[in-house]
């Protein structure tokens, strides 16, 4: 069967016994006994998830422990990880990116597909689903069962509840003959539909909708609608896919380094093709290499300035390759290989001129971005002007890769008192000793022992605290611009009041070059 390219088409799968599977992967052993995951709801234990074993003889999630221990005494009890099996069902959404970019969570042992326009590159929708189905078992999931169909609910009922696996549909013929349970209402809402004699999709289809809504509520009918496929509701990806993206399927399993770099180039190329005719530019660039066993590796990159040079991107990605701890190992090689612009910024041309102050700008921020790369954004940082009264909140450390305000500190230095403060500010005062003359001018400083004799004191430069902010712990400052006579100058101040209670308390802030 072959996609109609006229009408989306969804793929979604189950996979029933997930807790089960992601705790023998962990544990790298099978179980003799059956497994049941227990958890506590309102006070007592119950069965969150059963293996296959379990299953097969008459234990069902929902359960209590106790009673599951009556009708099997030799079974095995673990306690529910939701965590972990949310991350391992992560781990099979980025898999399942081989197929098609938009991958979304059906909870909670699921997942959902947009394959519009993929099957094709399988061969068709029953290829794909094979192959999904071979990769997720290799990953180390036991059953998998999966259907496709118009609608995302159309295709997660068929796949919960349809005995064929995996299941096609192109109408609502299928679905029809499903259990009324196929449509996941609340269990008491299912038993009055079977006690009036509702017990399948059909049953319940034929009948005028309005007595569904005035016995049930909207949201039944609602769903009956999405699962019978007259209403397509779109799934939200995990990842939202990339509007400028490019990738590459390996018909054979490619490990050569060299290959390998050769095709991210042409991938680099491509897109920096589509952002220039997009008169657009890259902040973001991610590499996705899918290997054969199912691992997948993502290589990102972060430049200070929009950037359409493959030659650029490429060679940060050989700076973030060369820092990596765990190096990009191909294994058994790659099956495919995506490269995608992840965020993107509108690209301004300016204009050349041979100023050397220009070329060093534009040196200083491919440093920036190399060693953003090779070391982390969160090592290499830099200031950024706030908005602020109080000199120590009117600068924030933010990654040197983050974009900056065009002349923000130029700007920051004409509209403040900012060029008469030193350069260096402690970011948190430092208390001195003070002897000050009748006018309360400071004549001495004594700062870490050392006594400075003041030869020349400017000031008070007053500055109050921010009312709408939470307060310093000063109170209202008096600054003071100091030289010693070995020539030191200093920033200091006097706190009205301090966080102890303390008054007329001297502390130094700053020292001048």
């Amino acid at each position: 069967m072959t996609g109609n390219a006229s009408r989306r088409r969804y793929l979604c799968l189950w996979m029933p016994f997930l807790a089960s599977d992601r705790w023998q992967r962990e544990n790298r052993r099978d179980e003799d006994r059956p497994l049941v995951f227990v958890a506590k709801a309102k006070g007592v234990s119950q069965l969150a998830a059963v293996d296959a074993r379990a299953r097969s003889l008459g234990l069902q999630s929902g359960m209590a422990l106790a009673d599951a221990r009556a009708r099997l005494p030799s079974v095995r009890a673990i306690a529910a990880d939701p965590s972990a099996d949310a991350a391992f069902i992560e781990r099979l959404a980025d898999l399942a990116v081989a197929f098609t970019p938009s991958v979304a969570l059906d909870p909670p042992d699921g997942l959902a597909l947009d394959i519009t326009g993929c099957s094709h590159l399988f061969a068709g929708e029953a290829t794909l689903a094979a192959h999904l189905q071979k990769v997720l078992s290799t990953a180390g999931v036991s059953v998998v069962k999966l259907a496709v169909a118009p609608t995302p609910d159309m295709a997660r009922a068929l796949a919960r509840f349809s005995r064929t696996n995996p299941c096609f549909a192109d109408d609502d013929e299928r679905v029809r003959a499903l259990p009324v349970a196929a449509l996941e209402c609340a269990p008491e809402d299912a038993t009055a539909l079977k006690r009036a004699g509702l017990k399948t999709v059909a049953d319940v289809a034929d009948r005028p909708s309005l007595l569904f809504a005035a016995r049930f509520t909207s949201a039944f009918t609602a769903k009956l609608g999405r699962v019978l496929g007259e209403e397509d509701r779109r799934i939200s990806p995990l990842r939202e896919p990339a509007a400028y993206r490019a990738e590459q399927r390996c018909a054979e399993p490619v490990a050569s380094h060299d290959v390998i770099a050769g095709m991210l180039a042409e991938l680099a190329t491509s897109v920096c093709d589509q952002l220039v005719a997009r008169s657009v530019g890259g902040r973001i660039f991610e590499g996705t290499f899918l290997r054969a066993d199912g691992a997948v590796r993502r290589i990102r990159v972060e430049t200070s300035s929009p950037t359409r040079h493959p030659d650029v991107i490429l060679r940060l990605h050989r700076d973030r390759l060369d820092a990596l701890a765990d190096p990009l190992d191909p294994g058994f090689g790659f099956d495919l290989i995506c490269f995608e612009a992840m965020r993107v910024e509108p690209w301004i041309e300016s204009q050349g001129t041979f100023s050397a102050q220009d070329d060093q700008k534009d040196e200083i921020a491919q440093l920036v971005d190399r060693l953003s790369t090779m070391f982390g954004r969160e090592r290499v940082m830099r200031l950024q002007p706030i908005d602020s009264h109080i000199p120590e909140r009117a600068q924030a450390v933010i990654p040197a890769v983050l974009p900056a305000p065009p002349h923000e500190w130029a700007r920051h230095m004409v509209d403040s008192t900012a060029s008469l403060r030193p350069p260096l500010i402690y970011p948190r005062p430092h208390p001195i000793d003070v002897e000050a003359d009748d006018n309360a001018r400071p004549k001495s400083v004594r700062w870490r022992r050392v006594m400075h004799r003041i030869a020349n004191a400017i000031g008070p430069e007053r500055i109050a605290e921010e009312w709408w902010r939470s307060p310093s712990g000063y109170g209202t400052r008096d600054y003071y611009r100091v030289e010693s006579s070995e020539g030191r100058r200093f920033w200091i101040f006097r706190a009205a009041a301090t966080a102890g209670g303390e008054r007329q308390k001297w502390f130094l802030h700053g020292v001048f070059p």
